[in-house]
């Protein structure tokens, strides 16, 4: 047993969260070190905690200038860096890493999760992957290690999401009388797809996770699927009822829970309205035209987000609707991606293509259907949020997605959602949008029909009402609760 050797660090902490990306990021230049400070709502979260408090975050170095970073700080990142927080940030052989980050996590994982694999061809299970895999279990074992040392006696781990789903199980071994939890941002598959995975690395994900004594989901969906994945293929044994769902296993219960992140309705508002935003609504209003109306999308190009139907259900929309042609314009972001990765650079790609296609098709001199956007620019999507008629949010299949729920929070004049019924926000958001099958580009080309007409009073007031969902459960509280559940 581990737990001999495994002793907290003198100055331990009784909260101590666990992520693969951490509140700061490094660039190296010249030798010079700068910081960034990160995005998400677990940086919003975390920022609950009163600094009295004493919280660690132990995370990952990322890039050279975060390794680099890591090895001057030695155990704690500069406080100036991390807005005030203790940071651990790990460096990690970027080998391992990659194997585990880029192989595992994203190439395997997350497809899982999304459903993503072309079954005749993907996945293949062979010598490289259980190489990447031994990478993944490193990894986790690298969290493991540093939670173990950082956490006081009895202290509570929230652990953060696919990447580090080891994580639980590994410290329980190193120190048992720790309370750890664990949270999946993504979906969670259905037993018949999650059994794509190799038997024994399928059993080790869900022994992991119900290593903790709780684990917890962004919707009822997802929290479900796990638990029927850990009845179908550990013959655990699932106990519901009124004070929720428990995991019995090898003697040990695991309780589930659902958190519904919401958003950060003070900060978007008031971020919303700053000078930045304002000349880019201008510029923006300026490329649309006057007495245009807009559909709006914000996505990384993550293959998830199903960017490219989106878009051809725009095409399908100018083909059925001539009356719409020279009178709305598709405001598309599309921001990189994992673009280390082929497949995501494929992905982005064929994005442009299809919007190249479209304007080629249907512009005129005066009017370009799609008015594309690859380059990141947080301010720019918030002007889009704020003057969009229609919000296209179409996944294929997603955790949550906070876009659907930002978007309704900011608007200026009241924006129709068009949603996948395969968002996790659908669940809490569905009432008030214009719910759609993703696979589905004729449906969906006439859902923004539909929304397009919407009557404005009716716009406005389901608006109001998307909006006091979106925030049911904003970030701090999102993190309080499950803080307070272990």
């Amino acid at each position: 047993m581990v737990v001999e050797h495994m002793q907290p660090h003198t100055h331990a902490a009784q909260i101590v969260v666990a992520s693969n990306r951490g509140p700061v990021s490094y660039k190296l230049v010249d030798g010079e070190l700068t910081a960034g400070r990160g995005g998400g709502g677990l940086v919003s979260g975390l920022s609950a905690i009163d600094r009295d408090a004493g919280a660690v975050w132990v995370c990952a170095a990322m890039s050279e200038g975060d390794r680099e970073a890591a090895r001057r700080a030695g155990r704690r990142l500069d406080a100036e860096d991390t807005g005030g927080h203790r940071v651990r940030m790990l460096d990690v052989d970027p080998d391992t890493f990659t194997a585990a980050y880029n192989g595992i996590a994203n190439s395997v994982l997350w497809f899982v999760h999304h459903m993503l694999y072309e079954t005749p061809l993907a996945p293949v299970f062979d010598a490289d992957f259980r190489r990447q895999w031994a990478a993944y279990e490193a990894y986790n074992a690298a969290f493991a290690d540093a939670l173990a040392e950082e956490a006081a006696q009895g202290a509570a781990v929230l652990v953060q999401d696919y990447h580090l789903a080891l994580v639980p199980g590994l410290l329980r071994e190193r120190r048992p009388d720790l309370r750890i939890g664990h949270f999946s941002h993504t979906p969670w598959a259905p037993p018949d797809y999650y059994r794509v995975l190799p038997d024994d690395v399928a059993e080790r994900v869900l022994r992991g996770i119900l290593g903790g004594d709780r684990a917890a989901f962004l919707t009822e969906r997802w929290a479900d699927a796990f638990a029927d994945c850990c009845e179908k293929v550990l013959g655990a044994e699932i106990v519901r009822g009124t004070g929720g769902t428990a995991v019995l296993f090898e003697g040990r219960t695991t309780r589930l829970g659902v958190h519904g992140l919401g958003a950060d309705a003070d900060f978007l508002r008031e971020r919303a309205h700053r000078p930045d935003v304002e000349e880019r609504m201008a510029a923006l209003r300026e490329r649309l035209g006057p007495d245009r109306k807009a559909i709006v999308r914000v996505d990384r190009t993550e293959l998830s987000k199903n960017i490219v139907r989106g878009l051809h259900a725009y095409r399908r929309l100018l083909e059925d609707r001539p009356e719409w042609r020279g009178k709305v314009v598709h405001i598309a972001f599309a921001y990189p991606s994992r673009q280390d990765l082929k497949v995501y650079r494929d992905y982005t790609a064929e994005v442009e293509r299809v919007a190249r296609d479209i304007n080629s098709t249907f512009g005129t001199v005066d009017w370009e259907p799609v008015s594309l956007h690859v380059k990141d620019d947080f301010a720019r999507s918030l002007a889009a949020y704020r003057l969009a008629d229609v919000a296209l949010v179409n996944p294929i299949r997603d955790g949550m997605n906070l876009v659907a729920k930002e978007v309704p929070v900011v608007s200026d004049h009241g924006c129709a959602l068009v949603l996948s019924r395969e968002a996790g926000a659908v669940a809490e958001l569905g009432d008030e949008a214009i719910v759609v099958n993703p696979y589905d580009v004729e449906a969906t080309a006439s859902a923004l029909h539909e929304a397009l007409l919407m009557d404005p009073s009716e716009r406005a007031s389901r608006t109001k009402r998307l909006a006091e969902a979106a925030v049911a459960l904003p970030p701090a509280r999102w993190f309080l609760d499950q803080l307070s559940a272990l």
